[in-house]
């Protein structure tokens, strides 16, 4: 329905009642100036019956009756007002436009019987005789006797009405130039009126389209200005409150958003309300597209559906895991509470979801490293026990088999102390590089390279293995040159080890734009993709049988790895089986 103005609803009720106002007063006006001739008239006819009273009185003493009616005709036509002279008995004596012997007695008119009781009358009545409306006045002609006469001076109504008319018409036209006045004035006063209403109605728009930074003009109207005044206390109040909620709102998002746990919140009916970018990341949604879905349409995950059903149907928080299968697995460790209000209603879920992949890795490193150390060291203990019990038994008493069991244990021994000195070495690397007391000064590459390569150019010459450096005098960066020289070592030691006789072993520096390379390239036997993930971890063995033949601990790669990390560097490797492998050092300037 469409709503009318103020001002056309104020407009049309000003002018009706100017309307009638004007017409009341109008026909009010008129009323009174007609009476008010009409007294004036009858004023009038008696002043003028009045001057012709002497006459007939000098008439009536002379009694010459012809004369008296000569009379009245000729002043009659000079003053334009009927005059008829009345006997006491109420018989017409003359008449200026009537003979007097047709006219009935007139002792019963009004303004007869007055003037005959001594005083001046005046009557408005219908004249059977002339059949029009007239005006009478009537004056007593006193005589010795009393009243020996009336005369009576009338005018017919219409020269009343004709004078009254030009005056009805001149009210009329006023009335019109002041209902235009009035109307005019009406609509500048309603619009006077309307004006501050409008701008506060514009205001009001303003603050619910959300500008609330506009100003509504204070009127002085003590009503109107009131409602500015509150209305502009109320924007000023609804900005405040506003600021507030988007300052909330911008701190729950950005805690939302930088929080690594994923957040999922669910209403009853397992819709979707809210999730954050971590939780939005584990499931591949759009924020903007999940809210409002349900959950079973959104997240097709059996394991999360049924915990936010339970966590639904519970009222106690919930806990429980599942695992998704992206391409690997993840692991997430689930938590979830009801959401209620501040009356205690319910409003749904909240499920907080930790990725907790890393810890069950790490969980999975740690039960493989002590089962890995246990079977390391188990081996050369169980072999040196064993060597020891025979020699106990009596091989001691045969001093060939003795010496070769004492060989044996002895090179037991030393592997067992390999392995206790790498593990040392190990945690002393980690612990050095947690504290940050690993020092890194800048020095050039190519002299660690070489140390590097002449601490394993024996066993490299044992198998004819030529080891090349390719590095130029120029290239250093931030390094620990023991640490770094150790790293190498260790690689130079394992290309050497699975390489073929005679083979070639490259080892190579690179500077390019961020970082240095270190790369040890062997073209022995290769490494297997499935691997290569986890080569850097400690006593991890491609071939175990093949590794503890060669003499190796398990723990050279774990080594490289966290020397290249305390350079706050990492380490690479490629490789293809039967052509070799390439690890790198990766070290940022």
């Amino acid at each position: 329905m469409r709503r009318k103005r103020l001002l056309w609803q104020l407009y049309p009720y000003f002018l009706v009642i100017s309307l009638v106002s004007v017409g009341v007063a109008s026909w009010y006006a008129s009323r009174v100036l007609y009476r008010f001739h009409e007294t004036q008239t009858g004023t009038d006819l008696v002043a003028r019956a009045r001057l012709v009273r002497s006459h007939v009185a000098g008439l009536l003493e002379s009694e010459s009756l012809p004369s008296l009616e000569g009379y009245c005709r000729t002043a009659g036509r000079d003053i334009q007002t009927r005059i008829t002279i009345i006997n006491a008995d109420g018989t017409v004596v003359a008449d200026s436009d009537e003979e007097a012997r047709a006219m009935d007695n007139h002792a019963d008119r009004p303004e007869v019987r007055r003037a005959l009781d001594g005083a001046d009358g005046t009557a408005t009545r219908y004249s059977s005789t002339l059949r029009r409306t007239m005006v009478y006045a009537a004056v007593p002609v006193e005589g010795p006797a009393g009243v020996r006469v009336v005369v009576r001076t009338a005018l017919p109504l219409f020269f009343l009405e004709s004078t009254f008319r030009s005056i009805r018409l001149e009210i009329v036209l006023g009335g019109l130039l002041l209902l235009m006045l009035t109307a005019v004035a009406g609509f500048a006063i309603s619009r006077w009126i309307t004006r501050p209403i409008d701008e506060i109605r514009s205001g009001a728009e303003r603050f619910a389209a959300g500008d609330l930074s506009g100003h509504i003009p204070v009127f002085k109207s003590a009503e109107i200005g009131g409602l500015a005044e509150a209305l502009n206390s109320l924007a000023a109040q609804l900005m405040g409150k506003i600021r507030d909620m988007e300052k909330q709102r911008n701190e729950q998002a950005a805690v939302m958003a930088s929080m690594v746990e994923g957040v999922l919140a669910v209403d009853p009916d397992e819709r979707i309300i809210n999730l954050n970018t971590a939780a939005a990341n584990l499931f591949h949604l759009s924020i903007v597209e999940a809210r409002g879905r349900g959950l079973r349409e959104a997240i097709r995950h059996p394991g999360l559906q049924e915990f936010v059903a339970r966590t639904l149907a519970g009222t106690q928080p919930t806990e429980g895991d599942i695992v998704l299968h992206d391409g690997e697995e993840k692991f997430l460790q689930l938590s979830g509470a009801r959401l209620r209000d501040a009356q205690g209603r319910s409003l749904g879920a909240l499920i907080v979801m930790n990725d907790v992949t890393r810890l069950r890795r790490l969980e999975n490193v740690r039960r493989d490293f002590v089962a890995n150390v246990s079977h390391e060291l188990k081996t050369p203990i169980t072999s040196i026990k064993g060597f020891v019990e025979t020699l106990a038994d009596g091989a001691v008493n045969r001093p060939e088999d003795a010496r070769r069991f004492l060989e044996i244990i002895a090179r037991q021994a030393d592997r067992l102390n390999s392995i206790i000195e790498d593990l040392l070495m190990l945690s002393r690397i980690e612990q050095d590089a947690e504290h940050g007391q690993v020092s890194l000064e800048r020095a050039p590459l190519q002299p660690v390279l070489a140390s590097a390569i002449q601490a394993c150019q024996v066993k490299a010459g044992e198998k004819r293995i030529r080891v090349a450096l390719s590095c130029e005098a120029g290239i250093a960066g931030p390094i620990n040159p023991r640490l770094l020289e150790q790293a190498v070592v260790n690689l130079i030691d394992n290309a050497v080890k699975y390489s073929e006789e005679r083979g070639e072993v490259l080892v190579a520096a690179q500077s390019v734009p961020n970082e240095l390379r270190i790369v040890v390239t062997d073209h022995g036997c290769g490494i297997e993709p499935d691997h290569l993930p986890r080569l850097f971890e400690r006593f991890y063995r491609v071939d175990k049988a093949r590794s503890r033949q060669m003499g190796g601990t398990g723990l050279g790669l774990a080594i490289v790895k966290h020397i290249a990390q305390a350079h706050r560097g990492r380490v690479s490797v490629e490789s293809e089986p039967g052509k070799g492998s390439r690890f790198t050092i990766h070290l940022p300037l």
